[in-house]
C-alpha cells in the first residue's frame, strides 16, 4: 500500500498524521525462530543486510513477547534524530556485501525497523480492519514486549513504533526543525491494499527551496540545468525534470532554443537569464535530491540567485530568525566564514540541543571572529527577542537555550564557546559526573589518552558506563551519566577516589595540583571543576582557538595512541555523525542501568572507617 503526494495536509474527513521516514520500505514477517523475513517492496530480502534488526527480533521470541505469527508494515531507518532518518548513509549500507563490514557497521552505528502498521497478529489477518483499530492492536503489541511507542534516536531498541497524531501542527514544526522528510496522513477508516497507490494515505514532503537559474536543457532526456553564482563564479547544483507542466515545458523549450549559445551532444545551453524557484528534499553530495520544479521568477535577476542564500535557504532556519553578515570571516586558516559556522550549528543541532536544554548557559562571543576581541556573557542581553527564555540565579538571568529559534539566534550574535553546568534547572541533582584530563599542552595529549584509558578500565571494573569526548583544545572529558537522587556530597566522594588513584597509581603522569607551575609537565586530573555553579565546555561546541576545533564526543575504541585533537573541526564532526552516529546516542537511556549506588555506599563506609 502506497501513498499519494499532496501538497497539503487534508481539510476534510477524520485523519491521523504519521512522521515520514527517508528509509527502506519493509514488510517483517516473524513465525518462528527459524521463519524471520524481512523484505522490501520488490520482494528483495534485505535481513541479511541488517543483522541488529534479525537480533532485536530473536530477542522478543526468546522472551515469549509476542504470540506468532506476527507481520508488521514499516520503514528501516538510520536515524539521526527522532524525526529523521539518514538516507544517504542507509543508501552505502545497502549495499554492502560482506558480512564482516556488515556486521561491524551493525554494530557501530546501527539501523531499526520502525513499524507503523500491524498486518497480522497471533495468527489473524487485519488488513481489513480499519486504520485506527490496525494502530491501536500495534501499540498494545509493543506495549506487551516493552518497545519504544515512539521513536526515540538514544533508544537500544532497534524495533520502535511509529506514532499517529491527531493534530499535524502537533508534529509539522518538529519535522521542520528536525529537517525530516515529511508527514503522512492516513484516513482513520482505511484498510491496508496490497499493491495499492491510494488517497486515504497521502504523504506531504517537508520541502526545501532553491532560487537558481537554468543552464541547460538535455533534449534526450528532457532535463533541465540549473546553477547559482558564487561570486561572479556559475556554480551548478543540479538538473530537475519533474513539477513542470506540458504547457510550461513548451515555453520554457522554445526559451531555451531562441537564446542558446551552445548546441552540443544533445544538450542547449543559455547564459544565466531565467530564473526558477525549486522545491527538493536536501542538498546531498552536492546535488539536488529529488528536485521538482515549483515556479518560474519572472521578477529575479540571476545576480539574485547566489550561493549565499541558497546555503542559507538550504539550512531551513527557523523565521524568527535573521543571519545578518554571512561571508564575515571568523577564521582565517582554516578559512571559515559566518555562513559556514551558521550552517555547522543548524546542521549540528538536534544533538547540540540535547545537552544545552534546561541549562544556564555561559557563552564566550567573538563578535569578528577570531580577528577581534572575545568576552564571556552570562546576562541575557536587553535586546534578546522574546523567543529566547532565561532562568534567574544569584541575579544573573541565564539564556536557556532550549528550541533551535535561541541556538540560531546566538550563532548570528558569534556566539562560539557554549558553557553548561552539570545541573539542570528544577533539580537538586546532579545529572553526570565529568573529569577534565588536562595535560599542559597539545604535545602532552598522549596524556591524556593514557588517564582514560586507564579511567576506563576501572569503570568497567565497577560496572559503570562511561563516555569520552575531546576538549576541543588539549584535553579530553569523560563523562559518566547517573541517575537522579546524588548529591555534590555524593559525587565529590566518587570523584576524589578516581583522581586518588590515578595519582597513586600513576604519579610521574599525573597530579591534582592546582598551581601550573608545580606540575612539572604532568596532566592535571581536574576534579575540582565537577563541582556546583561551575561548567564545562558543552559536547558539540566549536571552540575560540585559531584551528576551530570542536569539543567532539569519541567512540572509547577511537581512544588510542594515534587520537589527535587537530582531526575533530566542523567539518569532520558532521561527516562523523552522519557516517557513524553519536558516540552519546544512549547518555540518557543508560542513567538507570548504572552501578552506583553500591559503589558510592561502598565509599561513604570507607570513609566512615577512616574517620
Amino acid at each position: 500500500m502506497l501513498p499519494t503526494l499532496f501538497d497539503e495536509t487534508p481539510v476534510k474527513g477524520n485523519w491521523k498524521y504519521e512522521v515520514k521516514y527517508d528509509g527502506f520500505r519493509g514488510l517483517l514477517l516473524i513465525k518462528s525462530q527459524e521463519e524471520i523475513q524481512l523484505f522490501s517492496r520488490n520482494g528483495n530480502d534485505l535481513l541479511p543486510q541488517f543483522p541488529e534488526i534479525h537480533d532485536a527480533v530473536l530477542k522478543i521470541i526468546e522472551e515469549d513477547s509476542w504470540t506468532l505469527p506476527v507481520f508488521l508494515d514499516g520503514e528501516i531507518v538510520l536515524l539521526e534524530n527522532d524525526f529523521k532518518s539518514n538516507f544517504g548513509s542507509l543508501q552505502i549500507r545497502g549495499r554492502m556485501k560482506t558480512k564482516e563490514n556488515i556486521q561491524k557497521a551493525s554494530e557501530l552505528n546501527p539501523c531499526s525497523f520502525l513499524a507503523f502498521d500491524l498486518l497480522q497478529s497471533s495468527g489473524k489477518r487485519m488488513t481489513s480492519m480499519a486504520y485506527s483499530e490496525r494502530k491501536k492492536e500495534l501499540s498494545a503489541l509493543f506495549r506487551k514486549a516493552g518497545l519504544p511507542l515512539e521513536v526515540n534516536y538514544g533508544s537500544s531498541a532497534r524495533i520502535q513504533m511509529i506514532p499517529s497524531y491527531r493534530n499535524s501542527n502537533q508534529v509539522w514544526g518538529a519535522v521542520r526543525h528536525l529537517d525530516g522528510e515529511g508527514l503522512i496522513a492516513k484516513s482513520e477508516e482505511s484498510v491496508w491494499e496490497e499493491g495499492r497507490r491510494t488517497t486515504t494515505w497521502r504523504k506531504m514532503k517537508n520541502w526545501k527551496r532553491a532560487k537558481c537559474f537554468i543552464l541547460s536543457h538535455d533534449n534526450s532526456n528532457g532535463y533541465y540545468e540549473v546553477g547559482v553564482f558564487k561570486e561572479k563564479e556559475v556554480i551548478g547544483i543540479g538538473a530537475f525534470y519533474f513539477g513542470i507542466s506540458p504547457e510550461e515545458k513548451q515555453a520554457l523549450n522554445s526559451i531555451i532554443k531562441e537564446n542558446a549559445y551552445q548546441e552540443e551532444k544533445g544538450k542547449s545551453y543559455v547564459h544565466p537569464g531565467l530564473c526558477v524557484e525549486l522545491n527538493y528534499l536536501e542538498w546531498y553530495e552536492d546535488q539536488l535530491r529529488e528536485p521538482h520544479f515549483h515556479q518560474f521568477l519572472f521578477h529575479e535577476k540571476p545576480e539574485e540567485c547566489t550561493w549565499i542564500q541558497f546555503m542559507l535557504d538550504e539550512a531551513s532556519l527557523p523565521e524568527p530568525v535573521e543571519v545578518t553578515h554571512p561571508d564575515k570571516p571568523l577564521w582565517e586558516s582554516p578559512a571559515i566564514d559566518k555562513l559556514q559556522y551558521i550552517r555547522y550549528l543548524r546542521n549540528v543541532s538536534p544533538r547540540f540541543l540535547s545537552f544545552l536544554k534546561q541549562r544556564p548557559l555561559t557563552v564566550i562571543r567573538l563578535p569578528h571572529g577570531m580577528y577581534g576581541e572575545s568576552f564571556y556573557q552570562k546576562n541575557c542581553p536587553d535586546y534578546a527577542p522574546d523567543f529566547v527564555k532565561t532562568v534567574r540565579l544569584e541575579n544573573i538571568d541565564y539564556i536557556l537555550c532550549n528550541d533551535l529559534e535561541t541556538l540560531m539566534w546566538l550563532g548570528n550574535q558569534l556566539a562560539i564557546e557554549f558553557h553548561i553546568p552539570f545541573q539542570k534547572i528544577g533539580s537538586a541533582y546532579v545529572n553526570e559526573i565529568v573529569f577534565d584530563l588536562d595535560p599542559p599542552s597539545r604535545d602532552y595529549f598522549y596524556l591524556a589518552v593514557k588517564a582514560a584509558t586507564e579511567m576506563k578500565k576501572v569503570f568497567d571494573q565497577l560496572k559503570l558506563i562511561s563516555f569520552i569526548k575531546t576538549s576541543g583544545n588539549k584535553g579530553l572529558q569523560v563523562y559518566i551519566p547517573i541517575p537522579d537522587g546524588y548529591t555534590w556530597k555524593d559525587t565529590h566522594l566518587f570523584t576524589e577516589f578516581m583522581a586518588n588513584y590515578l595519582i597513586n597509581q600513576f604519579p610521574d603522569d599525573f597530579t591534582t595540583e592546582g598551581l601550573k607551575k608545580n606540575r612539572n609537565n604532568r596532566l592535571y586530573v581536574d576534579y575540582i571543576q565537577h563541582a556546583e555553579g561551575k561548567t564545562i565546555i558543552a559536547p558539540y561546541s566549536v571552540r575560540a582557538n585559531e584551528d576551530a576545533l570542536v569539543s567532539a564526543p569519541l567512540f572509547w575504541e577511537e581512544v588510542k595512541e594515534d587520537l589527535r585533537p587537530e582531526k575533530f573541526t566542523m567539518k569532520t564532526v558532521l561527516e562523523r555523525l552522519k557516517k557513524k552516529g553519536c558516540p552519546f546516542a544512549a547518555y540518557e537511556e543508560v542513567k538507570e542501568r548504572q552501578n552506583f549506588r553500591e559503589i558510592l555506599s561502598f565509599l561513604q563506609s570507607n570513609q566512615r572507617k577512616l574517620q
